[in-house]
């Protein structure tokens, strides 16, 4: 059993994180803003207040942890790269062993064949650019420390939404993972599994990875 410890747990992703990590038996505790106004979560999961952008914040739950967790979401450049910044901060500060760091982010900064970033591409949308920037920079962040155990996790660039779990995908490293039609697709149900099958049997340290059907 791990201690697992996702901010961002109100969101779609985040919920999903945290029931799939606590049907599995671990000790998971769901941050939020508010809990006043939080969701319901799975039966085990432990509800706290916490900010992901502060240090004052992050450190009293990170410490005894095995795994922290961020599927933080808001509009905005900045804050991807701040809540990296925090997360390898606190890490960095802990006694080790530390917990691992992994990063939900961005699909816009998986590549084409030819390496391009999908998100420096003319047809990218603009209205998607500052937040797929910021998740590019946290992903920097990751690539730039040391002294922490770090996984960047990019979903599919276009095709993910809520939907089915189906408990099968492929993974891949920079590119989308494409299924016959060419198309990468993914549900959060099956990104959840994803993301707590890599912490019970690490596969992508100090790496990111994607995964698709």
């Amino acid at each position: 059993m791990s201690r697992v410890v996702v901010f961002g747990a109100a969101g779609q992703l985040g919920r999903r994180i945290a029931a799939e990590a606590a049907h599995r038996g671990h000790e998971v505790t769901a941050v939020v803003r508010r809990t006043d106004t939080a969701p319901d979560f799975a039966e085990g999961v432990a509800v706290v207040a916490g900010d992901a952008t502060t240090a004052e914040s992050v450190a009293p739950l990170a410490k005894g942890a095995d795994a922290l967790v961020t599927a933080v979401s808001a509009p905005g450049r900045g804050i991807y790269r701040t809540v990296a910044g925090t997360m390898v901060g606190v890490a960095a500060a802990l006694t080790p062993p530390a917990p691992r760091i992994i990063h939900m982010g961005g699909g816009a900064t998986l590549t084409t064949p030819d390496g391009t970033r999908i998100l420096d591409l003319p047809s990218f949308p603009s209205e998607y650019l500052d937040m797929a920037s910021g998740q590019a920079e946290a992903l920097d962040v990751y690539k730039n420390s040391s002294g922490v155990t770090w996984t960047y996790v990019s979903p599919p660039p276009v095709h993910y939404a809520v939907g089915e779990r189906t408990g099968t995908y492929r993974t891949g490293l920079d590119q989308p993972v494409v299924g016959a039609d060419g198309e990468a697709r993914l549900s959060y149900e099956d990104m959840a599994v994803a993301v707590v099958d890599e912490i019970e049997h690490p596969k992508f340290l100090n790496a990111r990875f994607t995964a698709g059907y």
